[in-house]
């Protein structure tokens, strides 16, 4: 199926549409600050957010442009889209300039989380057992 072209207006109100709800701006941030991929069972745990929810927010993400989805094995892991245009620079600018103090606890749980995978790759789902007790150690 071709690519429709959409008008370049389009395409920065769907961006900046995306970007107007917490999670999926915590979710851009999580990726541009913290680690360069995530998988939704990571998601899941860092935000404490429910399976349903992730995924609704990384549907929408994905049609924006901003992040795109590679299969590893099992897993999916999502990524933030790259691009050298000015706008897209400006937008990565943008959620990078929100401070790191108002994400103290989602930095400590990804941390948490991401110490989780093996050679890189995610090795556990959402809400497991080995998450559980490597929260309630603190």
């Amino acid at each position: 199926m071709d690519e429709v072209e959409i008008n370049p207006w389009e395409r920065y109100t769907i961006i900046f549409k995306a970007l107007s709800d917490l999670t999926r701006l915590k979710i851009i941030w999580l990726l541009l600050s913290i680690d360069s991929k995530i998988s939704v069972s990571e998601i899941i745990d860092v935000l404490e957010e429910n399976q349903y929810n992730i995924s609704k927010h990384l549907r929408i993400l994905k049609n924006a442009g901003l992040i795109y989805e590679k299969k590893e094995g099992k897993w999916s892991f999502y990524h933030y889209r790259s691009s050298n245009e000015e706008f897209d620079e400006a937008i990565k600018k943008t959620v990078l300039s929100i401070p790191n103090e108002l994400m103290v606890n989602e930095v400590v749980r990804c941390k948490k989380r991401l110490s989780m995978r093996v050679d890189g790759k995610c090795v556990v789902g959402g809400n497991s057992e080995q998450w559980k007790s490597l929260i309630d150690k603190n």
